[in-house]
C-alpha cells in the first residue's frame, strides 16, 4: 500500500468533506422538494407553515455553507501548519545528519590518536629501556675512565721517568758533539763542518731542497700592485726566488722577485683565493677558493689540472705533504678536513670536527696533520685513520694561522688574540710566546711565518706594519712598514734572504 503524504492526505480530506457536504445538500434540497411542491398548491391553510418550514431551512442552509467555509479556512490552516512542520522536520533531519557525521569522524580521530598512544607508548617504553641500557654502559665506561686515568697516571710517571734519562743522554750527546765540533776545527774539514752548520739539507722525493741562514729584512725591494680587492695569500717556489700570489680578483699571479716583474697568471678559479700551496717539484699549484673548491693547475702549461669537489662552504686552508706530492689536505667552513690524492684527482678522507678551521698543515712523517681552529684550540689527526691524536688549547680567541719549521719540531700559532705561540710538535708544549705592541691580527685567515733557518717569525698587522722577531731571544728585531693597509699574509723564501708579504689593498711588498 502507497504511503501518502502529508499534503496529499489533506488534499484528500478536502475532497471528502466537499463530497459530503454535497451529498448532504442535495439529500435536503431531495428532502425539502415535496414540501415545496405542496407549497406552491393554493392551500391557504398550509401555506404559512410550510412558508416558515422553508425559511428555517433556508437558515440551516446558510449555516451549513458557513459551517463549510469554516472549515474549508480551518483545513488551509492545517495545511500551512502540516507545510511548516515538514520543513521542520526536513532541518532537523538535516542538523541530525550533520551531527551523526561529525561523531563519526570525531569516533574516526579518537581511533587515530589511540592508536597514536599506543604507538608512543611502545617508543617511550623503548627509550626507556635504551636509556637504561644506556646508564648501565655508562656506569661501566665510568669504571673504565677511573682505571684508565689510574693507568694514565702511571704511564706519565714512565713518561716523565723516560724523559728524564733522554734528557741525559741528550746532554751526553752535546758534549759528544761539541767535542767534535772542537776537533773538526782544528782539521780540514772545518770548512765543511760550518757549511753543515749553516744551511741544513732537507730530502724529499725529488732530490734535495737546499736553503741557507735567513737574514733580518730591513728594505723594500718591490712594492707590486698585484691584485684587486686583496691578496690574502702567498708564497715562494721551492729553491727559487719566484713569488706565487691569489687574490680576490680569482687569479694566481707569479713575479720574478729580481725585478718585480710578472712571470705568468693562472685563470679558472671561480672564486676569491683563500690560501695557496705548492709541490715540492714545483710543477702544480693548489689553491683554495670561496667557491667551495680546490683548483690545481699545471705550472707548465698554465692549465688547471684538477678541480676537487667535495667541500660544502668556503675552503680556506690547503698544505701538500712533505712526503709526497701527490697527497693534499684541505680544510673548509663547513666543519670538515678532507685529505687528496692528485694522482686519483678525489678525496681519499674525510675528517669531521665540532669547530671551523682556519688553518692547516702536514707534519714531517706525512701521516700527521695539524690543525688550527676557530675556538682556539690547536689539534694533531692521523690523516689515515682520522683520529683525534692530541688537542691543546693554543689561544683564547680564533687561530688564523700554522707554520711548521723545517725540522718539524715546532709549530708556529697565530690567533685573533694578537699572540704568535710555537709548540714543541711532540709534546704540545709551549716553548715560545711572541707579541709586540701594536701587532694586531688583520683577519681569521692572517698568515704568518718561519724563516727558513727557523731563527725568526715574521707577522703583519691590521695598521700595515710587519714585525720581525728572533725566535732565540724572544723579541722584536725589526718592524717593517711600507703597507698602507691591514697585512694579511707572510712568506719567507727557502733561500733566506727575501721575504714576501701582501694586504687588503692588492699590494706585493718583497724584503732584503
Amino acid at each position: 500500500m502507497m504511503v501518502l503524504s502529508v499534503e496529499e492526505t489533506a488534499a484528500e480530506a478536502i475532497k471528502h468533506a466537499l463530497k459530503a457536504l454535497r451529498k448532504r445538500h442535495l439529500l435536503e434540497e431531495g428532502a425539502h422538494g415535496p414540501a415545496f411542491t405542496a407549497l406552491s398548491k393554493p392551500l391557504l391553510s398550509e401555506g404559512s407553515e410550510w412558508k416558515e418550514k422553508a425559511e428555517n431551512i433556508e437558515v440551516e442552509l446558510q449555516q451549513c455553507y458557513k459551517a463549510q467555509s469554516r472549515l474549508s479556512e480551518q483545513l488551509v490552516v492545517e495545511v500551512a501548519e502540516c507545510r511548516a512542520a515538514k520543513s521542520s522536520l526536513q532541518e532537523k533531519e538535516a542538523v541530525i545528519e550533520n551531527l551523526q557525521s561529525e561523531i563519526t569522524q570525531i569516533r574516526e580521530e579518537c581511533t587515530k590518536l589511540k592508536d597514536d598512544l599506543d604507538e608512543k607508548t611502545k617508543a617511550l617504553e623503548l627509550v626507556i629501556d635504551e636509556n637504561r641500557e644506556l646508564k648501565a654502559q655508562l656506569e661501566e665506561m665510568s669504571a673504565k675512565v677511573k682505571s684508565t686515568e689510574g693507568e694514565n697516571k702511571m704511564l706519565i710517571d714512565r713518561w716523565m721517568l723516560q724523559k728524564m734519562q733522554d734528557a741525559e743522554r741528550l746532554n751526553e750527546a752535546n758534549a759528544m758533539y761539541k767535542d767534535m765540533i772542537d776537533q773538526l776545527k782544528a782539521s780540514t774539514l772545518q770548512q765543511l763542518a760550518q757549511q753543515q752548520v749553516d744551511g741544513v739539507i732537507r730530502h724529499s722525493e725529488d732530490g734535495a731542497e737546499y736553503f741557507v741562514e735567513s737574514s733580518v729584512p730591513t728594505a723594500c725591494k718591490n712594492r707590486i700592485n698585484a691584485h684587486e680587492g686583496g691578496c690574502a695569500s702567498l708564497l715562494f717556489e721551492n729553491n727559487s726566488g719566484r713569488l706565487i700570489t691569489g687574490g680576490q680578483d680569482r687569479s694566481i699571479k707569479i713575479w720574478d722577485t729580481n725585478n718585480g716583474s710578472l712571470s705568468c697568471t693562472l685563470y679558472g678559479c671561480l672564486g676569491s683565493v683563500l690560501d695557496l700551496t705548492i709541490t715540492h717539484d714545483n710543477r702544480s699549484i693548489i689553491a683554495a677558493s670561496s667557491s667551495n673548491n680546490l683548483y690545481v693547475w699545471d705550472v707548465g702549461s698554465g692549465r688547471i689540472r684538477h678541480t676537487l669537489t667535495g667541500h660544502t662552504d668556503k675552503v680556506c686552508a690547503v698544505d701538500v705533504s712533505k712526503v709526497s706530492s701527490r697527497h693534499i689536505v684541505s680544510a673548509a667552513y663547513d666543519r670538515t678536513i678532507k685529505a687528496w690524492d692528485l694522482q686519483k684527482g678525489y678525496c681519499v678522507n674525510t675528517i669531521i670536527f665540532p669547530s671551523n678551521c682556519n688553518a692547516v698543515c702536514f707534519g714531517m712523517d706525512g701521516q700527521t696533520i695539524c690543525s688550527g681552529h676557530v675556538d682556539g684550540n690547536l689539534r694533531l689527526w692521523d690523516i689515515q685513520t682520522g683520529k683525534l691524536l692530541s688537542e691543546v688549547a693554543a689561544h683564547s680567541l680564533a687561530i688564523t694561522s700554522i707554520s711548521l719549521s723545517r725540522n718539524g719540531n715546532v709549530v708556529l700559532t697565530s690567533g685573533r688574540d694578537n699572540m704568535h705561540n710555537l709548540f714543541d710538535m711532540r709534546s704540545l708544549e709551549v716553548c715560545g710566546t711572541l707579541r709586540a705592541s701594536g701587532n694586531r691580527v688583520a683577519s681569521n685567515w692572517s698568515r704568518s711565518c718561519i724563516s727558513a733557518d727557523d731563527h725568526y717569525v715574521a707577522a703583519g698587522s691590521i695598521d700595515g706594519s710587519v714585525s720581525i722577531w728572533s725566535i732565540q731571544k724572544a723579541d722584536v728585531v725589526s718592524t717593517l712598514r711600507e703597507h698602507t693597509s691591514s697585512v694579511l699574509c707572510c712568506s719567507w723564501s727557502g733561500l733566506g734572504k727575501t721575504l714576501g708579504t701582501s694586504d687588503k689593498n692588492g699590494i706585493v711588498c718583497t724584503w732584503t
